[in-house]
């Protein structure tokens, strides 16, 4: 196999290094505490009730291990391309082209659907303006902070990161309080309700299973640091920190909210399924909570909105420097700012302060089903690509700055629990439409790529693929 590389050896030319290490954590986690956590986690509640907590457990040991062979590739080779350079490297052109383009297009979906659920929320809180002048407001804004270069843009991430963070240790801080009993004029929870109402896993592995399909895709956005790590200024030390930082407290906020949730309120109270931070909180009589739980969410979409931008216009960048994609997408500001990249990456936002005017209701569960099932094909691309990359280096002798663990075996694990997830998704009819048609557009990227394959430009290098982590 055959891929194609810059001539040049630096994958960021252009973009100015302006991240810190704790900008980039916080980016982390900006980019996967959103409305999956605050919003979704109560659907996955409604499926597996208190056994919910093992599904996040499975689903947060794929995202660890997938994060630590992606940072392994990041240490040795930063790019920020990511895991769409390293499966370039790993399994050819059309690959890597496919890897990019459909992560690039999630993101732009996923930027106009971030956009519109914080909208919808502002309008009901604020009816004075119409749901799709929120939708351009919020858009513009976004939009502007990214073109204001990368260092601007990491101060306000990190900024909407806190906030976020914040509020779920102030959660988690209340909840344990009202377990243990030492909210004034609150009795005691306990935990009884992890096993009073039908027992720890009333529905099964069955229930398990089917909110697994929900968890996972709540963890997603926790790539977003593999990104920006090429825009920080020593990547290759810095990678291996961020990581663990960011899987770690993840795990933390994720599983530990699960549980104050799942002890202090009956799994199957019609309250958790509509929203339970918000239930818990109401339980505990916090006054205006659901203010004060709305803001967080709007703040929860918008950071994760800005993340995405981020991430979606850095994947174009290096899609154009690799020959992928139109040249015009790898030209930076003085400031460093692929501009094009990002003016592109939020176009289709614009499109959707359009379609909020005609079909405000319609506009929202239309983004979301075409998202799809993106996440699982990348991190199967990031899987397969540390995999066929470390043993490449292994028998070349390269010494590479970082190594994850238990290889080859915790990698084949890895691709064994994506594969199990997959074929769960197969017995669910909607996660089974989303998937297949996921499937079908990486096939329709695919042919693009091989159809386009003699189209590079003059200056880029078509090179072999078989040089471990670097070319």
């Amino acid at each position: 196999m055959t891929t194609e590389v810059p001539l040049t050896t630096t994958t960021t030319k252009g973009l100015h290094p302006g991240l810190t290490r704790r900008q980039i954590s916080m980016m982390g986690l900006g980019g996967a505490i959103g409305a999956g956590l605050f919003v979704g986690s109560g659907q996955a509640i409604g499926i597996a009730g208190p056994a919910v907590i093992v599904s996040y457990l499975v689903a947060g040991t794929i995202v660890v291990l997938v994060m630590a062979m992606l940072a392994e590739m990041v240490a040795a080779n930063p790019s920020s391309g990511a895991f769409s350079s390293y499966a370039q490297k790993a399994m050819g052109r059309s690959v890597g082209s496919a890897v990019g383009w459909l992560y690039w297009i999630q993101l732009v979906v996923v930027i106009a659907a971030e956009a519109t659920g914080a909208a919808g929320i502002v309008a009901h809180r604020f009816p004075g303006l119409p749901e799709w002048a929120w939708v351009l407001l919020f858009v513009l804004a976004l939009t502007v902070v990214n073109l204001l270069g990368v260092r601007n843009y990491g101060r306000f991430e990190f900024w909407f990161a806190a906030i976020k963070v914040a509020a779920i240790i102030a959660f988690l801080v209340v909840g344990v309080l009202a377990i243990v009993g030492l909210i004034p004029g609150t009795p005691a929870t306990g935990i009884g309700n992890l096993t009073d109402h039908g027992g720890f896993a009333p529905t099964g592995i069955a229930g398990i299973a089917g909110a697994l399909l929900i968890v996972v895709f709540a963890f997603g956005g926790t790539e977003v640091v593999a990104i920006a790590a090429a825009e920080s200024d020593d990547p290759s030390r810095n990678i291996s920190r961020i990581v663990r930082q960011v899987m770690v407290r993840i795990l933390v906020f994720y599983v530990g909210s699960i549980f104050v949730i799942v002890a202090v309120l009956p799994w199957n109270s019609k309250d958790v399924l509509a929203g339970p931070f918000s239930a818990v909180l109401d339980t505990l009589k916090v006054p205006g909570v659901g203010l004060v739980m709305d803001l967080i969410v709007i703040i929860a979409l918008l950071s994760a909105m800005n993340a995405n931008i981020y991430g979606a216009s850095r994947m174009a960048f290096s899609l154009g420097e690799r020959g992928l994609a139109p040249l015009a997408l790898t030209r930076t500001s003085v400031a460093g700012v692929p501009r094009v990249a990002v003016l592109s990456s939020v176009a289709f936002g614009f499109v959707t302060v359009i379609l909020n005017w005609i079909w405000p209701e319609q506009v929202l569960p239309a983004l979301l089903n075409v998202v799809g099932s993106t996440l699982l094909i990348m991190w199967t691309a990031t899987a397969l690509a540390q995999f066929i990359l470390r043993r490449r280096a292994d028998a070349a002798g390269i010494v590479l700055p970082m190594r994850m663990w238990g290889f080859p075996g915790l990698s084949i694990v890895t691709l064994v629990l994506l594969g199990a997830v997959i074929v769960l998704t197969m017995f669910d009819a909607g996660a089974r439409t989303q998937l297949l048609l996921t499937i079908a557009l990486t096939v329709v990227l695919l042919v693009v790529a091989r159809l386009t394959r003699g189209l590079s430009r003059p200056g880029v290098l078509k090179d072999s693929a078989d040089d471990g982590f670097r070319s």
